[in-house]
């Protein structure tokens, strides 16, 4: 008699730059999240979906819970809360690489009203000797009585397969929610200007990275199969967009060219992509612009 299939939801929360959409990206087996070494990379919630034989588990990639500066910092951190209501099992990601701090504790504080499952998962185990992983077990396990705890490395792949066996545990029997080869629900609009922004989190830094929305305004695809990718940058000061257009347009160049030979991996098509860079003041605090972005305020 074959087992019952099972299927259900799983939210990863953590501080800001702890592996989320790395995580998401090596259980997909697809890069649908975008990946930075900054803070607060991910703004929306990220699903992705996994799919085998049994089960198949949808993954919220939540934004980094943080201090939020601005509007749009508020919808950030409702995102990734709000998500704990939602779901069947919680991933707490950290990273075993550094010290526990206030952050992991505010996080932990928020879970002790969740019902749901928790399962502390101690990412970055590469970064660190074997024995220094038992002491941040202890001291995770003083604070929180964890479901389960799984020590992880996202980049290297180690022990995610096991995480995904306890996750698969605490689901209920249910039906699949997208087809077997579906690995997530956002359009490919979104990904694709997620994508343009990740490149721009690559090559600038200080104020640029956070000061950059992008609205792909067009996408069509020609008689030849090209398709046709208009999409705007914008920025909060007149400096950032000199700096976003380099000298002779040499930044924006290289941003669109990163951007368009990762795009046309995604889509399996050639790409044509065009760039404007445009100034609205203070946008990370305008509602009507957020929303139009995508981003629910409310």
């Amino acid at each position: 008699m074959s087992q019952p299939f099972k299927s259900g939801f799983a939210a990863i929360i953590g501080r800001p730059n702890v592996g989320k959409s790395t995580l998401l990206n090596r259980i997909t087996g697809h890069k649908i999240a975008i990946v930075s070494d900054k803070p607060q990379t991910t703004r929306n919630r990220i699903r992705g979906v996994y799919t085998d034989e049994n089960a198949q588990i949808v993954f919220l990639d939540t934004p980094g819970i943080h201090k939020p500066f601005s509007k749009l910092g508020d919808y950030m951190v409702r995102a990734a809360e709000g998500a704990l209501d939602e779901v069947d099992v919680v991933l707490f990601l950290t990273d075993v690489s550094e010290e526990l701090g206030g952050g992991d504790r505010y996080i932990i504080e928020r879970l002790k009203n969740v019902k749901t499952p928790v399962i502390l998962v101690l990412n970055k185990i590469d970064k660190v000797p074997r024995d220094g992983i038992l002491p941040v077990i202890d001291a995770y396990r003083q604070l929180h009585d964890f479901t389960e705890i799984v020590p992880v490395s996202a980049v290297r792949g180690d022990n995610v397969e096991r995480l995904l066996e306890l996750v698969i545990q605490y689901l209920p029997e249910g039906p699949m929610f997208y087809p077997p080869g579906q690995v997530t629900d956002h359009p490919e609009r979104f990904i694709c200007a997620e994508l343009i922004r990740e490149k721009i989190l690559l090559l600038t830094r200080e104020e640029v990275p956070h000061s950059v929305a992008v609205d792909v305004e067009r996408m069509e695809t020609d008689d030849r199969g090209l398709v046709r990718i208009g999409a705007v940058i914008y920025v909060e000061r007149e400096s950032q967009k000199g700096i976003l257009i380099g000298k002779g347009g040499a930044m924006l160049k290289e941003i669109g060219r990163l951007a368009r030979e990762e795009m046309e991996r995604l889509l399996g098509s050639k790409i044509f992509l065009e760039l404007w860079v445009k100034v609205k003041k203070d946008w990370r605090n305008h509602e009507a612009f957020l929303k139009s972005l995508g981003y629910r305020t409310e």
